[in-house]
Parts: C-alpha cells; structure tokens; sequence
C-alpha cells in the first residue's frame, strides 16, 4: 500500500438536549458519530465514566477495531494462500487499568476460533494469525499490546455434518 488512506466523521454530542455540563454527574455523555453514507453510531461513555449502559462506548470500538482488522487481515491471508475458511469468530477482551499514571489500555486479547475445510492445510492457518497480526493495521497503531490466542480446526468433512 504506497498513498496515505483518509477518513472522514463528525462526532456530535447529543447529550446537551438534557441540559448542559452544570456539573460532572448531571450531564449526558449521549453522542452520535455521523459518516457519509452509512448509519450513524450512537454512543455514549462506559457506564463507569456515567455513561448510558444500553449504547456502545469508545473503548467496546476500540476492542472491536482491533478484533476486526485482525479478521479481516487473516481472511484476506487465508483468501491470498489457499486456505478456505469456512467459520470464523471472536471473544475479544480488552484491559484498561492504571498505568503509567493514567488510565489506558494496557492489552487486549483476540481469541479468534476458526474452522477450515478439511483438505487445507491446518498449520499453515493457525502460522497465518501472526502475520494478519503483523499486518493489521490498528495493532500497528497503538501502544499496548495486542495478543491473539487463536484456535483453527477442521470442519467436519461433508458426509459428517448434520
């Protein structure tokens, strides 16, 4: 990839419909982030930052990210070297917690389980996972570490599945 990729959003704080920021428990934390032509994103903060509980918060997308690119570099590897996968998903964690004197994420951890056409070959798809982790481009953009501990099996073979 040789030229710079641009994004574009407009984050706006919808929380001021309930008042403004009188004080820190009174105000609202609702936001929308708008894109050009796709459905907005309504947020707010964690629920420990006084956030609404019902609507994502900056650190589920942060995690999210993450637990996507990583996906999708690894399918993108899959597609490019001949293994057909035929099942993948996620438990992402993420960790925030004190350090360095701020409040930050010190890790997050991809448990992608995945499952492949029994004629593929299984090593080579799980050695596939450290290089969609070198390649994904939001682990490479942050500062704390990004771990996968990943599972790859067989799909049943055809005959075998109910």
């Amino acid at each position: 990839m040789s030229h710079a990729h641009h994004y574009r959003l407009r984050t706006r704080w919808t929380g001021a419909a309930g008042g403004p920021t009188a004080s820190y428990a009174a105000y609202s934390r609702d936001y929308v982030i708008e894109m050009e032509g796709k459905p907005d994103l309504h947020g707010s903060a964690d629920p420990a930052f006084r956030g609404d509980p019902a609507r994502h918060n900056p650190e589920d997308w942060l995690v999210a990210a993450l637990s996507a690119c990583h996906m999708l570099s690894y399918l993108a590897l899959c597609a490019r070297g001949g293994i057909s996968v035929v099942a993948y998903e996620d438990e992402a964690t993420g960790t925030m917690a004190p350090s360095e004197g701020r409040i930050r994420f010190t890790e997050v951890v991809l448990r992608p389980k995945v499952v492949i056409d029994p004629a593929n070959d299984l090593e080579k798809a799980v050695r596939l996972h450290a290089q969609a982790h070198a390649e994904c481009f939001i682990a490479n953009s942050v500062n704390f570490p990004v771990r996968h501990d990943a599972s790859v099996t067989h799909a049943a073979p055809a005959g075998n599945r109910p």
